[in-house]
Formats: C-alpha cells, structure tokens, sequence
C-alpha cells in the first residue's frame, strides 16, 4: 500500500501564486509516474500535469506556462508551482502516483485532495 500525503492549498488572489507538494510512502517498488489531477465543482477531474519516471512532462493546455511540476525521485515526491492563478483554477487538487509491482502490474494511488481558491 501507498500513501499521498498532499499540502500547500489555500487562499489566493488571482495572479498570485501557490506551490503544492505531495510525498508518497509505503511499499514503494518502481514509480511509473507522479502527477496532479484537479476536481472543479460540477466538473470531471482533469488533469493538470505529470512527470513520469523518465523525466517526460505533460500539462494540461490551461495551464500550460503557469505552472510548473517538478520530481525528487530520491524522496519521492512531487511538487506543483502555480503561478498566474485564475479564478478558474479554483478546485480540489489531488496528487497521484502510479506505481509498478512484478506481481500485479501497475496500480495508481490518489491523495485526498488539497483545496485551492482563488479569488479577490
């Protein structure tokens, strides 16, 4: 089993910035990719961005040159810089990690999600 444990969220004006951390423990084997998915209200989750284990980045277009995810594969842990924040970055953001086991393959685990609003 895997623990996520998420901090950072908060409060924020729009234009400001706020930095997400996520740190995952447990039995921890081979981590295919770690990343951050966002939940608005009345929306699907979607997702913001991902590094996997080789360093390859993706990033949701909405967010794309705002913010930036970034990986301690030592520590494993994850971190996401929000910069430019928009009223529409309001949601809750959960920090997943996907991770690989010889004897049942990849399996994905979530944290609990950490809010983050943003308004004047």
């Amino acid at each position: 089993q895997v623990q996520l444990t998420e901090s950072g969220g908060g409060l924020v004006q729009p234009g400001g910035s706020l930095r997400l951390s996520c740190a995952a423990s447990g039995n921890i084997v081979t981590v295919n990719y770690m990343g951050w998915h966002r939940q608005a209200p009345g929306k699907e989750r979607e997702l913001v961005a991902r590094v996997t284990s080789r360093g390859d980045i993706k990033y949701a277009d909405s967010v794309e040159g705002r913010f930036a995810i970034s990986r301690d594969k030592a520590k494993n842990t994850v971190d996401l810089q929000m910069n430019d924040l928009k009223p529409e970055d309001t949601a809750v953001y959960y920090c997943d990690a996907n991770i690989y086991y010889w004897s049942t393959g990849s399996v994905s685990y979530w944290g609990e999600g950490t809010q983050v609003t943003v308004s004047s």
